[in-house]
């Protein structure tokens, strides 16, 4: 299990003390969200104890651990269209200037512009674009 480990990139210690790279903890808590798979199961297999995974997890829930994407299908969400009032155009201008824009390939992504820097940096991360 060590070598296994030590693929991964965990550093394990003489005393047995492991430090895990935040991009393994992602791949490990991804893990605990798929079909089937339990929190027991995955400590299980990377031999953690649970509750140090839940402590993950809640990381992950709390936006400081951001999760990869495990599979390659495209996730669809349902679009619900409602009726709103109408909102005066906004010149092009001045809205580049009220939000950022990420592109990676074919992913645009608009966030609002008080959003943090550390915030965009995961997000660049996320995308494995060089931050």
């Amino acid at each position: 299990m060590t070598e296994f480990l030590s693929s991964l990139g965990v550093v394990i210690y003489e005393d047995g003390r492991r430090r895990w790279p935040d991009e393994v903890k992602a791949r490990v808590v991804a893990e605990t969200l798929l079909p089937g798979a339990t929190v027991n199961s995955v400590a299980a297999k990377y031999e953690l104890r649970p509750n140090h995974l839940s402590e993950w997890r809640r990381l992950a829930r709390d936006g400081k651990l951001v999760l990869p994407a495990l599979d390659d299908e495209p996730s669809f969400a349902p679009l619900v269209l409602c009726a709103s009032e109408r909102v005066p155009a906004v010149p092009e201008d001045t809205m580049s200037a009220e939000r950022i824009e990420i592109v990676s390939g074919a992913v645009l992504l608009r966030l609002d512009a008080a959003t943090s820097a550390t915030r965009v940096a995961e997000i660049v991360r996320a995308l494995g674009a060089p931050a």
